[in-house]
């Protein structure tokens, strides 16, 4: 794995030198013209900034609004929903740092999820840097100007993002706002069709196999295609949950771009709390979710996407979703675990999901769709 060293060292000296250009006291511009939402997020929590984004642009119509993404996310934001611009860019590498270092110059910086950004946001030369507060070490929220602490009542955790900014709440999600991206050709179903999404980012949020066997028998009787989903290095799952390829799988197979292409044209997504849950937001594809160790009511539709086709099936409560941190900050009401598979050897959370609560919420949605 490549050092983080000599980025955070290049950024640290122009953050440095940012700050001795301009010292003393800083002000919040009240009309920001150029405006950075800067971070390093995984695709799930990506998107959920989407209403910090459109809050920005509601607040602010002629700014120029700028999003720090990793590189494999920065394709879905190329016709440049709600005007934002995205910069890819790689913490660990240097020679992603420096193009960025020289289009500095913002009157306002956001960052959520880890303040660590702030310094890139400081080296970028933002006047005025917001975050929410917590987090740890302290050094890493040096550079904010104005630290907003985490709601006292439950939220989702993009609209508790929109909060770090002053004003009325965004408007309601319209797919008219997100452009699709251009793609490759993926050859998706010529008739209705579900996509069954069997990959997660930790093996305690994958559902067991025979809880998707028995969903894709009930989705073929309706009348519709099943197709198995999953990311690249995670074919291995849903070949054991159809080991005779009795449907299609495009798993392992499609770029963001693509997946974002198959999951528009969906008639339902069925998937674990991973990224591509948000992804069927974002496509407004009808869309269940399968919440385990995740909290339902963090990573839920919240009131941004409350017009969504969505529906969340968890066990709630459950004994051992117990944990209260989100991104390093002790929040009173958070309910969720974060163990790993050394601390957790069965995902016990996920094996009570039965495949009759997964089913009530295919047909709500199907029928509402």
């Amino acid at each position: 794995m490549a050092s983080r060293v000599p980025a955070r060292l290049l950024v640290l000296r122009r953050a440095v030198t940012q700050r001795l250009i301009r010292p003393g006291r800083r002000q919040p511009s009240p009309d920001p013209g150029r405006i950075l939402i800067a971070h390093h997020l995984l695709l799930g929590d990506t998107l959920m900034l989407t209403p910090l984004i459109a809050k920005l642009r509601a607040l602010h119509p002629r700014a120029e609004i700028v999003m720090t993404v990793p590189a494999a996310i920065a394709p879905l934001y190329q016709r440049q929903p709600y005007g934002v611009t995205a910069w890819a860019w790689d913490p660990r590498d240097p020679n992603s740092v420096r193009p960025l270092l020289a289009r500095h110059g913002f009157d306002l910086a956001v960052v959520p999820g880890a303040n660590r950004h702030s310094w890139l946001a400081l080296a970028l030369g933002a006047r005025w840097i917001v975050a929410h507060a917590g987090d740890r070490p302290a050094y890493t929220s040096w550079p904010v100007d104005d630290l907003v602490p985490y709601p006292d009542t439950p939220a989702a955790w993009g609209d508790m993002v929109a909060q770090l900014i002053d004003g009325p709440p965004p408007p309601p999600y319209d797919p008219a706002d997100w452009p699709a991206p251009d793609c490759a050709p993926s050859d998706p179903p010529t008739r209705p069709y579900a996509v069954l999404h069997v990959g997660a980012s930790s093996p305690l949020r994958l559902w067991q196999p025979q809880g998707w066997r028995a969903l894709a028998t009930r989705l073929t009787g309706r009348g519709y295609a099943v197709v198995w989903s999953s990311g690249r290095g995670e074919e291995e799952i849903a070949a054991a949950i159809d080991p005779d390829g009795r449907y299609a799988s495009y798993a392992g197979k499609l770029d963001l771009p693509q997946l974002w292409h198959l999951l528009r044209s969906a008639a339902l997504l069925v998937c674990p709390d991973t990224g591509v849950a948000h992804l069927g937001r974002v496509t407004n594809t009808p869309t269940v979710t399968l919440f385990g160790p995740g909290s339902a009511v963090l990573f839920g539709a919240g009131e941004f996407w409350r017009a969504s086709a969505y529906r969340a099936v968890t066990v709630d409560p459950f004994p051992c979703r117990d944990q209260r941190t989100l991104f390093k900050r002790e929040i009173a009401w958070v309910r969720r675990c974060q163990r790993s598979p050394q601390e957790c050897t069965a995902p016990r959370c996920m094996q009570a999901i039965d495949v009759a609560a997964v089913e009530r919420a295919v047909s709500e949605l199907l029928e509402r769709s």
